[in-house]
């Protein structure tokens, strides 16, 4: 349960510092946009 809390906060810091997309987030993490939706929303 941990790990998807630092994951939370880690997608969150950077999209809200580099004012980035989802899918430029997605990018930076290499990880798909709907994985990024799902973790946002938890």
């Amino acid at each position: 349960m941990w790990d998807i809390h630092m994951r939370i906060l880690a997608e969150a810091e950077y999209i809200i510092k580099t004012n980035s997309t989802v899918r430029a987030c997605a990018n930076h993490f290499s990880i798909s946009k709907s994985t990024v939706h799902t973790v946002e929303t938890y």
